[in-house]
Order: C-alpha cells, then sequence, then structure tokens
C-alpha cells in the first residue's frame, strides 16, 4: 500500500494542499503601467534622469522668493492632493509595491495632468527620503511655492484700474487657515494675500488643498518684515485696517472698505501683535451678538471680505 501511494505521488496534476498556486498563476496582473514606471524603457530613463537634474538644480529666485519643496507622504494624502490639484514635481513609487486601487489612481492622475515624473524607488530610498515615515510606497515632491512681492499685488490691482483689496496675516500658522482666506479672497474679488517670512504658515500642500485651487489664480506674497510691508502700503495711499476684538470702530461703520485698503488679520489666540496693530489706521472690531470670543483667521477675513466687495459693487 505504502509502494502504491509513492507511485501516485509521482503523477504530473494538481495536488491537493497547493494553496490555489494555480489557480493565481493563472490570474491577470493588472493594467500595464506606464511607459515611465517600466525598468529599461526609454521614457523611464528620461524621466529618471529629468528628475535627478531637477534635484540638483537650485531653485531660481524671484522678488518675493521661493519657499521650500515638501514631501506628500502616503496613499491616501498622495491620492487626495492629486485629486485638488496640488502642484507636484515628481512621483515616487516603490518598486515591487501592491498595485492596489489607490496606488493605480494616483499613476493615472499622474498621467493625466502632465509635468509629473514618475520615478519607481527602492523602499530603503523612499525611507530616507521621508525621515522613515509610513509612506506606504507613494511619495509625491510638491516644488518650491514662488511667492509675490507685496507691491507687486498692488500693482496687479492698478493695472486692472481697480482700488486694491488685500488681506495679509499677522502670526496665523495654519496653513489651513491660509488656504481658507486665499479662497476668500478670490471669491470676493480680493488682489492677494501677504504673509510674513517667519512665524507664519506658508503655501504648503495643505494650504493648496483648502484654498480649492483658487490659489492658482490668486497671488500670495510673502514679506520679510510685515510691518515695514504695512508702512509701504500706506505711503501708496492704501488704508491699512487691523480686525480686533476690541476694536474702536465696529465693521459696519468703517467706510475706508470702499477704497483702497489692506485688511490685516492676526492669529485667533494672540490676535494682532503690537507692531502690527499700532501700524493700523484703524481698528475694527466684528459684531458677534452670539457671544463668541474670536473667530478663525478664514471665517473673519471671509466676513471683512464680504462687506468690501458687497460696497464696492
Amino acid at each position: 500500500m505504502a509502494a502504491n501511494n509513492r507511485r501516485m505521488s509521482g503523477k504530473k496534476g494538481a495536488q491537493v494542499g497547493s494553496g490555489g498556486q494555480r489557480r493565481r498563476g493563472l490570474e491577470g496582473k493588472g493594467p500595464t503601467p506606464p511607459a515611465e514606471m517600466r525598468k529599461g524603457h526609454k521614457k523611464n530613463r528620461l524621466a529618471t534622469a529629468k528628475a535627478k537634474q531637477a534635484q540638483r538644480r537650485p531653485a531660481p529666485r524671484g522678488r518675493g522668493g521661493k519657499g521650500t519643496s515638501e514631501l506628500v507622504v502616503g496613499r491616501n494624502p498622495v491620492v487626495e492632493a492629486l485629486r485638488e490639484g496640488v502642484p507636484a514635481s515628481t512621483l515616487y513609487v516603490q518598486q515591487f509595491i501592491d498595485n492596489d486601487e489607490r496606488v493605480r489612481e494616483a499613476l493615472q492622475l499622474a498621467a493625466d495632468r502632465g509635468g509629473i515624473n514618475l520615478m519607481e524607488a527602492p523602499r530603503p530610498e523612499l525611507d530616507r527620503m521621508t525621515n522613515g515615515l509610513n509612506h506606504q510606497g507613494l511619495v509625491l515632491q510638491v516644488p518650491p511655492y514662488e511667492y509675490a512681492h507685496p507691491e507687486d499685488l498692488a500693482s496687479a490691482a492698478a493695472d486692472e484700474g481697480e482700488d486694491p483689496l488685500i488681506v495679509a496675516l499677522d502670526g496665523v500658522t495654519d496653513p489651513r487657515n491660509l488656504g481658507a482666506v486665499v479662497r476668500s479672497v478670490s471669491a470676493f474679488g480680493g488682489h492677494g494675500v501677504v504673509v510674513p517670512e517667519r512665524r507664519a504658515a506658508g503655501m504648503t500642500a495643505g494650504a493648496w488643498k483648502t484654498s480649492a485651487g483658487t490659489a492658482a489664480r490668486t497671488p500670495v506674497a510673502r514679506a520679510t518684515n510685515l510691518t515695514r510691508a504695512l508702512e509701504q502700503y500706506k505711503k501708496a495711499g492704501i488704508v491699512v485696517v487691523g480686525l480686533a476684538a476690541d476694536g474702536e470702530v465696529e465693521l459696519g461703520e468703517l467706510e475706508a472698505l470702499e477704497g483702497p485698503v489692506v485688511i490685516v488679520v492676526g492669529s485667533e489666540g494672540k490676535g494682532l501683535s503690537r507692531l502690527v496693530g499700532e501700524t493700523c489706521d484703524f481698528r475694527v472690531r466684528i459684531p458677534m451678538p452670539g457671544g463668541a470670543e474670536s473667530l478663525n483667521a478664514g471665517v473673519a477675513a471671509g466676513i471683512v471680505l464680504y462687506e468690501a466687495a458687497r460696497r464696492r459693487v
């Protein structure tokens, strides 16, 4: 009996306990990856060389300067950033990655947008790039944001034959608040946003996402010294209005909104800094009959911008 079992075990064909290997071997491997992702393909070699060259090349600086490049890490964050149109230069994909729905969507979105290099990289390289963060095999590189100069915002308004309507942020450190302000400025016909160079939120991927794409058409300027930038606006005939809970003027009584104006919004906790507050021509309060002590920067800016737009119609 034992001899018969040995002879039968030598027969060809599927055996009990194969674990479905034969069935899985017949399954498809999914759609063919883009040419830029296929190792050895000419487009893959060109994309790799182009990305390496971009990493070595120093970013040129304009009048407003540039920020630093940023990495969006993880499958969900990368897909969301690509869906929202966040600018991107390179999508890094881990070698031999599990090709799930999010990976396929990220590759498709990057290919549809164009101008995004696709690079395959081993996991140790992605670990090094992200300082050990859980990247899940997807890393998106966001190029440095090119900031305008504060003077450019007033000049753009003059070119359009309009009185400047500008928002300056003092001590606002949450990129989502910055993105919300950019969105409100765009919605109500403003000419841009000014942020300080230090200790302030910048145009990160998070700010881009919150702006809902309006950051592509609403400039953000960066000032080395916000107080000095506000003084320059005043010399140019632009009224500087600071929002403060204890402001001397109520929003509905402020006639300055009908002309050239810079609206300065402070942080929700500390409000305007001392020097910035002293530079303002008016300190204005928003009436809040509900009893709230303060509003976040995005909401406060939206209220004042709406009032300014209503008066300018």
